[in-house]
């Protein structure tokens, strides 16, 4: 009995996995270890999964997103509001204003930021695809 629950643990964990990795960013990233972290180890496993899959998320450093966010507050953006909630992965309203992010900052890629419903988020300015809400 005990070795059945095992392998149908391991089997659920196989099958998360993909789908954990297909998603971005700090929420989706706790979101899916914490479902793995669920199958593997329960509620604890939930927990540790959960931490460890928002460190996983972020596309930034914790110093980079320090750099980000004093130079948005030096810069003193207004804040857009819109009405859908700000989301990694999807695409912001036309009508939001990108600003670019000098090489000074010290980013590793070149992206853009905007600030939506009092929150700094930083896009790709390519495709206006949302890539990390900085907190």
């Amino acid at each position: 009995m005990r070795n059945h629950v095992l392998s149908s643990a391991a089997v659920l964990t196989l099958l998360a996995l993909p789908l954990a990795a297909c998603q971005s960013g700090t929420t989706a990233g706790a979101a899916g270890g914490a479902v793995t972290g669920a199958i593997v180890g329960g509620p604890v496993g939930a927990v540790v999964g959960g931490v460890a899959g928002a460190a996983a998320g972020s596309v930034l450093s914790a110093e980079e997103s320090t750099r980000v966010r004093s130079y948005v507050v030096a810069e003193r953006r207004p804040s857009i509001r819109v009405t859908d909630e700000v989301v990694v992965g999807q695409p912001l309203p036309p009508r939001v204003r990108l600003y670019s992010v000098p090489p000074t900052v010290g980013l590793r890629s070149n992206y853009s930021y905007t600030v939506v419903n009092d929150q700094t988020v930083l896009v790709d300015p390519q495709t206006r695809t949302v890539v990390q809400v900085i907190e």
